[in-house]
């Protein structure tokens, strides 16, 4: 199928009972044992598997085009259980502006785990051939990166981990499976925080590895998942899977409100810089069109005021939420150096903004105005 019927039909069965199309969730956290006793393929114990859980696993890991997938309860619990699947001592190399979360969370671990770090300047091949160590076990992607939208070459990045025996895994929130398939550019897992764009309306918590093969790595993955349990509750589990039917034509949606938005920013004299991967001038606009099908809803841009009054003006919108996450169908946007707090690296200048789904005119004069209330 093509990817706009992936989308539909990607864990959808009838049920063989009743022939209902929309599937129900089984709420029940324990299942009845068959007669010869509980065995791997059987229902047990919802934290193990559960048959709304398989259906939205079955439909992630065919929007990316892999084996399996493994759902969590949040992103962080997913990229956590990446972490966790390492033994200790291994080495990560990961791009210098991270998103911050991983950041933390692989500085965590790096202590606690004996891990070995690495950040360094992904974009730069020479820098990412010259990190590789006998123990480098991991290389994390994320492409475009979080705030500061930077692009990372997966195919080339992929092929030198794959010459030194290095899983590498791809944080694809940002483009979703609609405008990037990084399992057929060569990555070999693919993260999402499903909270995001595949969730799509700020009303779940959720998070997935999908795997290309669904041996290596991802063979502990579903361990630790299963043995942690971070996992997401029926209820998430069907609200997403819901959510997954209309992925294709918001994120369509949301990309050409950005572009319009983009469009307005780069010709105010306010605004200092846009970062978007579909204007020319950006420094990853040819890797961008060489691996993704369209450039995101994504924008971060830097404007020609204080600190103190970017902050204000976010909080002077009437449109667009001054709030974090990205993706839903409402805009979203924020003052980003204030969210990650006082370690940040991003410019304290700089707004993230999420392109949702309302007439890009009316975001275009909600932003005008914030700005004239701010300076």
């Amino acid at each position: 199928m093509r990817r706009s019927s992936i989308i539909v039909h990607a864990g959808l069965e009838p049920n063989p009972t009743t022939g209902a199309i929309a599937p129900g969730f089984e709420p029940s956290t324990i299942f009845r044992y068959p007669e010869e006793g509980y065995h791997a393929a059987a229902y047990g114990y919802s934290r193990n598997n559960n048959p709304g859980r398989e259906r939205l696993e079955r439909a992630i890991a065919a929007l990316e085009g892999g084996e399996q997938a493994a759902a969590f309860g949040s992103g962080m619990a997913a990229i956590q259980a990446v972490i966790q699947s390492l033994g200790s001592g291994m080495h990560v190399i990961a791009p210098l502006d991270v998103y911050h979360g991983t950041r933390t969370l692989l500085n965590d671990f790096r202590d606690r785990w004996g891990l070995e770090l690495s950040y360094v300047e992904i974009s730069v091949v020479d820098e990412v051939r010259k990190a590789f160590k006998p123990n480098t076990a991991l290389l994390w992607l994320e492409s475009p990166s979080n705030p500061m939208l930077n692009l990372s070459d997966i195919s080339l990045i992929a092929a030198l981990a794959h010459e030194k025996m290095v899983t590498v895994c791809v944080d694809n929130t940002w483009p979703s499976p609609i405008l990037q398939q990084p399992l057929a550019l060569g990555a070999d897992l693919v993260m999402h925080s499903t909270t995001k764009y595949l969730g799509g309306h700020s009303d779940l918590l959720g998070g997935a590895i999908v795997s290309k093969t669904g041996t290596g790595l991802f063979e502990n993955i579903r361990k630790m998942q299963q043995i942690a349990g971070a996992v997401p509750s029926p209820f998430d589990c069907w609200l997403l899977l819901r959510s997954i039917r209309t992925l294709g034509i918001r994120v369509k949606q949301q990309v050409a409100n950005a572009k319009e938005v983009v469009h307005w920013l780069t010709k105010q004299d306010w605004v200092d810089t846009v970062f978007y991967p579909g204007l020319p001038d950006h420094p990853g606009h040819s890797i961008a069109k060489k691996q993704m099908s369209d450039f995101g809803a994504m924008i971060s841009f830097t404007v020609k005021l204080s600190p103190e009054k970017v902050l204000s003006m976010v909080s002077k919108s009437s449109l667009i939420s001054p709030a974090t996450s990205l993706g839903g169908v409402e805009s979203t946007w924020e003052h980003r150096f204030s969210t990650e707090g006082p370690l940040s690296k991003t410019p304290d200048t700089l707004i993230r903004l999420s392109v949702g789904l309302e007439d890009s005119d009316d975001l275009i004069e909600d932003i005008q105005q914030a700005y004239q209330l701010a300076r």
